[in-house]
């Protein structure tokens, strides 16, 4: 898209002015609630801290998790708003309810140069449902719209695409650079070879990147659970591994086009399998040709990763979205980790994407050897499949007039 198109946050006259900023605060909790990668949350603070110093009256907000639309405590933003106040420096109110009443009384507290925190969005059965009148009563706490949530820009929801139709409506810094960076992935001029690794549980959402794609690029490398539907189009033993048998005669045309379009795709030469995964089970390396009937694949084998880390190596341009195996679990890491390394010490112009993603290469530590990680894998998904994203179409709209 064309950027210059797009309205920036360092556009916006924000002195003394409330801004409603939308933010990707979606972390990981783990069961005492507490963050374990903030990523999201460091990721914003270039907006935060612009809007800060120029004066602005900040109400920052997100969703977290998948609340039924009502409160839910195991959902608050509190351990965001906690940790929001280390990061500026500052006294970061969480304020949980805000919809009913006059907004003034909240409003007022909050002071030029200072942020609160209001509670999950998705505490309000309208939000998901892009409510308009849900969105007026977030427009009612702000002058001016800004929108960084760029992880959920793909979703038509009233704190992402209907409030900004009411307020004059800015981009963050961080939905700036995401959209900058996967632009690069469309250009005609990038560097080769350029390779798309996918992984992760389903196919079903990497298909319409792939088709989209597929054209423009020279090698497709396909691990992680979704390998298991391409390769069920193969007619090859999978034992029990799931298979998106709806997906199948999709993914045989993306097979079958490899020699006219000019793209290879490459999948798992060998895995690691066994009956389940559960804690006490442990695996074994199977060649493809030799996977038994009577167990699933929970990460790619050593053949494979020997086979790709050349691939990676010398690549010009990647993309990456989705681990090759379960890598929470220390038994099945060492796929991801390989891909992760070899990108790493690559010389690529280097992007990967997704919640997983992030967390894996955050995990080993190699973050240092990407151009760009994203913070919105549906999104980038959604943007690199050449669709439009609602939250980032509504505000290239005209900004409304004001009385």
């Amino acid at each position: 898209m064309d950027m210059t198109e797009l309205p920036h946050v360092v556009d916006a006259d924000v002195k003394g002015k409330k801004v409603f900023l939308r933010c990707d605060y979606n972390v990981p909790l783990d069961d005492e609630g507490k963050i374990t990668d903030e990523s999201r949350i460091l990721a914003s603070l270039r907006t935060v801290h612009n809007l800060l110093d120029r004066g602005a009256r900040v109400f920052v907000t997100s969703h977290l998790g998948r609340p039924k639309g009502e409160p839910d405590p195991a959902f608050s933003l509190k351990p965001v708003a906690v940790r929001l106040a280390d990061l500026v420096g500052g006294d970061v109110s969480l304020i949980t309810e805000y919809i009913d009443g006059d907004p003034s009384a909240i409003t007022e507290q909050v002071k030029p140069g200072e942020i609160a925190v209001l509670e999950n969005v998705r505490f309000f059965p309208g939000e998901t449902k892009n409510d308009a009148e849900l969105a007026k009563a977030f427009a009612r706490f702000a002058d001016i719209y800004v929108n960084d949530a760029f992880g959920t820009s793909h979703r038509a929801h009233a704190s992402v695409e209907a409030i900004a139709h009411l307020l004059p409506h800015f981009a963050g810094f961080l939905l700036h650079d995401e959209l900058k960076h996967l632009d690069g992935l469309l250009s005609e001029d990038l560097a080769r070879p350029y390779i798309v690794v996918l992984g992760g549980a389903k196919a079903s959402n990497k298909l319409p990147i792939l088709e989209f794609l597929a054209p423009r690029v020279d090698t497709i490398l396909i691990g992680g659970a979704c390998a298991f539907t391409f390769l069920k189009a193969q007619w090859r033993e999978i034992g029990t591994s799931k298979v998106e048998e709806d997906l199948i005669d999709g993914v045989r045309t993306l097979l079958d086009n490899q020699a006219t379009m000019g793209y290879r795709i490459e999948l798992p030469r060998d895995m690691l399998v066994a009956p389940n995964a559960d804690p006490d089970t442990w695996p074994v390396e199977v060649d493809m040709d030799d996977f038994p009937h009577d167990a699933s694949g929970y990460d790619i084998g050593s053949k494979t990763r020997k086979a790709w880390d050349p691939l990676l190596r010398r690549a010009g341009t990647v993309l990456w979205n989705g681990p090759m195996g379960l890598f929470e679990d220390w038994r099945y890491n060492g796929g991801t980790r390989a891909v992760a390394k070899a990108i790493a010490l690559g010389k690529a112009y280097s992007v990967a994407g997704g919640g997983e993603t992030m967390s894996a290469i955050n995990h080993f530590g190699l973050a240092w050897g990407f151009s760009h990680i994203s913070t919105g894998g549906g999104a980038s998904l959604e943007y690199l499949s050449g669709r439009t994203l609602p939250g980032v179409a509504a505000l290239l709209e005209p900004q409304p007039v004001m009385v």
